[in-house]
């Protein structure tokens, strides 16, 4: 979201536009031969591939001057009929080579947006726009200032949760704020006059020299972590690396890598307590999950609206985007001695207020604490255009916005280059991977991975549709427990497993023969349409980090959801239902093989299940849950199968504090099964019985285990 003062600029401009004195129309004259010109590179970039930087100003320039002079047109009364009429032509014809454009390269489409934040430079290109197509400015357009928006935390949004409130009074001698404090740092007298921030960025376009981009990291001894689970090595070196002192990461492991617990385990290893975690909102819940499963003995808590709930004490603050700008105050007093941000690209727009925030926040936390632990997360460091590294390596702390800061500039010394001398691009990527780049591929890391991996990933139900789910929920437990009590009742001698049992049977069977009410069947429907747009959303973010992904889901309308947010989003989809024809079937099957543009492959699980091969893809999302481990099995045997030369992650969408994860755990549990029978495994397991009655069992069981 651009600042007051972003916001306030183009409603001046426009305001002055109406009493501007500009050239008589022509076909050579005004305002609108400059756009036809500036239409026409943009659309000739877009053409030779992704429009960069300077085109992509470009675009959004053409196109708020297109929408002022076409207001200025149609309000002027000045302006004869005839002439309004070949304007209005003119400027139709210059919006749509811009649509065109943006639909050639649809990152574009994102600066058509009203709150698409304006540039300095930007700004600039207006004014020299305006200027060359003879418009008298007024003093505010033609002084251009760049100052970036700073969080206010004087503003109404701005809370102290009241848990904060307590913890602030019970600890009275809280770490200082030196934030005010502008440390002094060297500067390199041999590098001090020279632009030293776009040769960087340029050297990881020019300076490869086909090496990776990742920094090398130091073997390790031991796999095993605090929980009960245990690292892979390539996990393990990096965790290494912390403990031996390295302190600042951009970590951009491809998904299924692990770089959560990679993350967490750096934070154990290093002693980086408390520790802050911003994280989009879809993964809020399954961070804490993890904080649990890896570092048990740390606490975490999840910031969730005004915060009112929070657990002030907790090792681990998580705090999504969305509502970090009115907890930007209370956490920039907190001390955290460690921030991890998830998904770093989502601050690579360096005008919007989210960014400003995170930034905020790191310098406050490397202010107090210099040794403090920062690292960046995320598949994708590029998004756009080679730019997209600034915010990040700005929240890492080693540039500020206009030179690299003291340990960077100490290394690029240390290369004794500078931007002049051949060979200075591969000595300065270097010295910035080195800062702590660390980057694998499946492919690097085969051999450290299961062939094939289940990874769960907890959402949380959030707003009127997650309160639904929940009292769905509630009045199917109630019903079990009314039940329960009246066999109780009549025969209180009676085993109440044995009870608890014969109720759960007895439900299941009349729900079988009706769909009314809230039943086990209809319950699972439910959380799979509430949770649908949480899927995709990982999805669309997992297909940008990775390419292909395989989506499965139950129910038709799952799907049509889901394939509504992908279209919304960009990507290209193909669907594989049950009501196809083989022609029809094939046909979207080879477009997902074989167009590299197709990106998600929304599957049927009962219709795709079986008989389908699209192993171009090595990730798959669960969307919702099968009732039995063979069906799960059949769907991610889709893309692990001969040909996929990866190995194969699925990711399963659980709903937090739902039936959803009893299901899971049920199917996980029944998986010995075959293990037992086919594969002469030890495992034991229990009696054989439905998913849904055991699922029955398990929500009665637990409730009547409350009342006790």
């Amino acid at each position: 979201m651009a600042n007051p003062a972003q916001r306030q600029a183009p409603g001046r401009a426009r305001a002055a536009a109406r009493g501007r004195s500009r050239r008589p129309h022509s076909d050579e004259a005004g305002v609108i031969p400059v756009l036809a010109r500036v239409a026409r590179e943009v659309e000739a970039a877009a053409q030779r591939g992704p429009v960069r930087a300077a085109n992509r100003t470009r675009f959004q320039v053409a196109t708020v001057l297109l929408r002022e002079e076409r207001a200025r047109i149609k309000t002027d009364t000045t302006i004869p009929d005839a002439e309004r009429v070949e304007a209005q032509r003119r400027l139709d014809g210059l919006a749509a080579i811009l649509a065109k454009t943006a639909a050639r390269d649809t990152s574009l489409i994102t600066l058509l947006q009203d709150d698409a934040p304006v540039s300095a430079a930007a700004r600039e290109m207006r004014r020299d726009l305006l200027m060359s197509a003879g418009v008298e400015l007024s003093p505010d357009e033609l002084i251009i200032t760049d100052e970036a928006p700073q969080p206010d935390a004087s503003t109404e949004r701005q809370v102290v949760p009241a848990p904060v409130r307590r913890y602030q009074m019970s600890n009275p001698f809280l770490a200082p704020d030196f934030s005010a404090v502008q440390p002094v740092e060297p500067t390199s007298s041999r590098l001090a006059n020279w632009e030293l921030i776009e040769p960087l960025f340029r050297s990881f376009e020019y300076g490869a020299g086909g090496t990776a981009a990742s920094m090398d990291l130091p073997p390790v001894e031991s796999l095993d972590t605090p929980g009960r689970l245990q690292l892979m090595p390539h996990q393990a070196r990096f965790v290494e690396s912390a403990r031996e002192g390295h302190r600042t990461y951009l970590l951009a492991d491809e998904p299924g890598l692990g770089k959560t617990a990679q993350a967490l385990l750096a934070a154990n290893a290093t002693g980086s307590y408390p520790l802050l975690v911003v994280t989009p909102n879809v993964v809020k819940v399954n961070w804490a999950r993890e904080v649990a499963l890896w570092t048990p003995k740390r606490t975490a808590t999840v910031v969730n609206g005004d915060g009112e709930n929070i657990d002030a004490y907790a090792d681990v603050v998580i705090v999504n985007y969305e509502i970090l700008d009115r907890h930007v105050y209370w956490l920039s007093k907190r001390g955290f001695k460690g921030m991890i941000v998830d998904e770093a690209h989502f601050i690579k727009n360096k005008e919007s207020q989210r960014s400003q925030n995170v930034l905020s926040l790191s310098r406050s936390i490397r202010a107090v604490s210099p040794r403090a632990l920062m690292i960046a997360l995320t598949g994708t460091p590029l998004i756009n255009q080679i730019e997209d590294f600034r915010m990040i390596w700005q929240f890492l702390g080693w540039i500020d916005e206009k030179k690299p800061r003291a340990e960077l500039m100490r290394r690029l010394d240390e290369t004794g280059l500078t931007p002049g001398d051949p060979g200075f691009f591969a000595a300065a990527r270097q010295a910035v991977i080195d800062m702590g780049i660390v980057r694998r591929k499946k492919v690097d890391v085969a051999a450290d991975i299961p062939a094939r991996r289940i990874a769960d990933i907890t959402v949380e139900l959030d707003g009127e549709v997650g309160r639904s789910v929940r009292e769905s929920e509630r009045k199917l437990v109630a019903r079990l427990l009314e039940r329960f009590d009246r066999v109780m009742a009549s025969r209180p001698d009676a085993d109440p497993a044995t009870v608890i049992r014969t109720v759960a049977h007895a439900d299941l069977e009349e729900s079988k023969s009706s769909s009314a009410g809230d039943n086990v069947f209809s319950m699972v429907r439910r959380i799979g349409q509430a949770k649908a747009g949480l899927a995709a959303d990982y999805t669309v973010n997992l297909a940008r980090n990775v390419g292909k992904v395989v989506f499965f889901a139950k129910h038709i309308d799952v799907m049509d959801t889901a394939e509504e947010q992908f279209a919304r989003a960009g990507l290209r989809t193909i669907s594989i239902r049950g009501d196809q024809t083989a022609k029809t079937r094939q046909a979207q099957i080879d477009a997902f093989l074989t167009d590299p543009d197709v990106s998600v492959a929304v599957c049927s699980l009962t219709a795709a299940g079986v008989g389908v091969n699209l192993q171009v893809a090595s990730n798959v999302v669960l969307a919702e849950l099968s009732w039995t481990d063979a069906e799960q099995t059949q769907a991610i045997d889709r893309v692990h199968r001969i040909g996929q030369e990866l190995p194969v992650t699925a990711w399963r969408i659980l709903a937090a504090q739902t039936l959803d994860s009893k299901i899971a755990e049920l199917i996980d549990s029944k998986a010995g099964l075959a293990a037992r029978a086919l594969d002469g495994s030890d495992e034991e397991i229990g009696a054989e019985s439905t998913v849904q009655l055991e699922a029955l069992v398990a929500l009665l069981t637990e409730a009547v285990a409350r009342r006790r």
